[in-house]
C-alpha cells in the first residue's frame, strides 16, 4: 500500500466514522485514490445473468449510496459497484450518531436508516456516467403507506440504468421492512415486482433478492423457494445482524443497529452455504459479510457465491484488500488445475451449512 493512502486510513479511522465517510466520498470524487492500472487476469472473469464481470470483487450497497463515486470505484479496481440503498424519495434517515466501529473486532454497528438522496438524483447521474456493472439496491421510504409499491416504483424508475437491480428487503434499521421476508408477503412482493419489471418497455435488468442473516434455518427453505419460483434471478446473502455473535467490545454491543465486519463472517457464510444447497447451485449468489481478507474472499466462493461485495473490511484494511483478493483468488483457480472460478464456486458448501453457531 502506498503510504500516504495508509496515513490517510489512519487519519479516518481516528474521526466519527459517519464523517469519516464523507470525507472518503469526497476525497473519491476529487480523484484522490490508489487505481488499479492492471488489467484483470481472464481467469477472474464471469458471465451471469447476461452480464460479463471482469472480476467476482463489488462494493457493496451503503458506501456509495447516492451514486456519486462510481467511476472511481471501477478505476479502483472493483468488477461491479452496488449503489444506494435508493428510495423514491429523499430522507434523512435516523437521528446521529448513528455509526459506530469497533478497531478491536473490525466491526461497524449502523442505524443509519436508508438515508439517502432519493432515486430522481442517482438516476441523473447514472444517466451521464455509468462505466461498468451497476447494481441498484432498492428500499422503501420509512413513512411509506405502502411498503411494495415503493418496490415497483424502484424498479419502473431506475431500470434504464440498472445492470440488476436488488430488491433489499433486509435492512433491520426501517421498522416492518423486515416483515417482507415473511413467505406470504415476500410472494406479494416478488410477484408484483416482477410484474413491474415484465412491462418495462425496453431493458429487464436482472434481479436480485437480498436476505438478512438473522432468518431461521426451518424458514429458509420456503423463501428460498418462493425467490426461486417468482422468477428473480439471484440472491444476496447477507444484510447486516441484530446478533452480537463475536464481538468483544462492550460498546458495540450495547448500540441498537445492524453489526457488519468481521463478526458476520461466520453467520453469513454459513446461511450462504445453506442457500447455495437448497438452490443446487442453479442460482447465482453474491457472499457479502465479513470479507476483510484475501481468505474469507476464498471462503465465500467456497462456500456457494459466484459474486462477493465488501464495505467494512475496506474501513480496517484500505483499498490494497481488492488487489490481495484477485491475487489470492487467481492462485487458487491455478492450484485446482481450472481455467475459471467455477470449479471453486461451492466446493465446501457442505462443510459450511453444517458449521453451528
Amino acid at each position: 500500500m502506498n503510504p500516504l493512502f495508509g496515513l490517510g486510513q489512519a487519519l479516518m479511522l481516528a474521526l466519527d466514522p459517519e464523517r469519516a465517510h464523507t470525507l472518503t466520498i469526497k476525497s473519491l470524487e476529487m480523484g484522490v485514490y490508489p487505481r488499479c492500472v492492471a488489467p484483470d487476469d481472464a481467469r477472474l472473469r464471469q458471465t451471469l445473468c447476461g452480464l460479463d464481470f471482469p472480476n467476482p470483487i463489488g462494493i457493496a450497497p451503503g458506501f456509495d449510496k447516492n451514486a456519486r463515486v462510481v467511476t472511481a470505484l471501477f478505476n479502483m479496481g472493483f468488477g461491479f459497484v452496488e449503489v444506494g440503498t435508493l428510495t423514491p424519495r429523499p430522507q434523512s434517515g435516523n437521528p446521529c450518531p448513528r455509526v459506530f466501529r469497533s478497531v478491536e473486532d473490525h466491526a461497524v454497528v449502523n442505524r443509519l436508516g436508508f438515508n439517502n438522496e432519493g432515486q430522481a438524483a442517482a438516476l441523473e447521474r447514472l444517466q451521464q456516467s455509468a462505466p461498468g456493472i451497476i447494481g441498484i439496491n432498492l428500499g422503501a421510504n420509512r413513512n411509506s403507506d405502502d411498503k411494495i409499491a415503493d418496490y415497483v416504483t424502484g424498479v419502473t424508475r431506475m431500470a434504464p440504468v440498472a445492470s440488476y437491480l436488488t430488491v433489499n428487503i433486509s435492512s433491520p434499521n426501517t421498522p416492518g421492512l423486515r416483515d417482507l421476508q415473511a413467505p406470504k408477503e415476500l410472494a406479494t412482493l416478488l410477484t408484483k415486482v416482477e410484474k413491474a419489471r415484465a412491462t418495462l418497455p425496453g431493458h429487464k435488468p436482472p434481479l436480485f433478492v437480498k436476505l438478512a442473516p438473522d432468518l431461521a434455518d426451518a424458514d429458509l427453505p420456503e423463501i428460498v423457494g418462493i425467490i426461486q419460483g417468482s422468477g428473480a434471478d439471484g440472491i444476496i446473502v447477507s444484510n447486516t445482524t441484530l446478533a452480537r455473535d463475536g464481538l468483544t467490545d462492550e460498546s458495540l454491543i450495547a448500540e441498537q443497529g445492524g453489526l457488519s465486519g468481521r463478526p458476520l463472517f461466520d453467520r453469513s457464510t454459513r446461511m450462504l452455504a445453506r442457500v447455495y444447497k437448497l438452490t443446487a447451485g442453479t442460482m447465482p449468489l453474491i457472499g457479502v459479510g465479513g470479507i476483510d481478507s484475501a481468505a474469507t474472499a476464498l471462503a465465500k466462493i467456497e462456500a456457494g457465491a459466484s459474486l462477493i461485495q465488501m464495505y467494512t473490511g475496506l474501513i480496517f484494511e484500505g483499498p490494497d484488500l481488492i488487489g490481495r483478493i484477485k491475487r489470492r483468488l487467481v492462485q487458487a483457480v491455478s492450484d485446482a488445475h481450472a481455467n475459471t472460478l467455477s470449479p471453486l464456486i461451492g466446493r465446501r458448501a457442505e462443510e459450511w451449512a453444517q458449521k453451528s453457531l
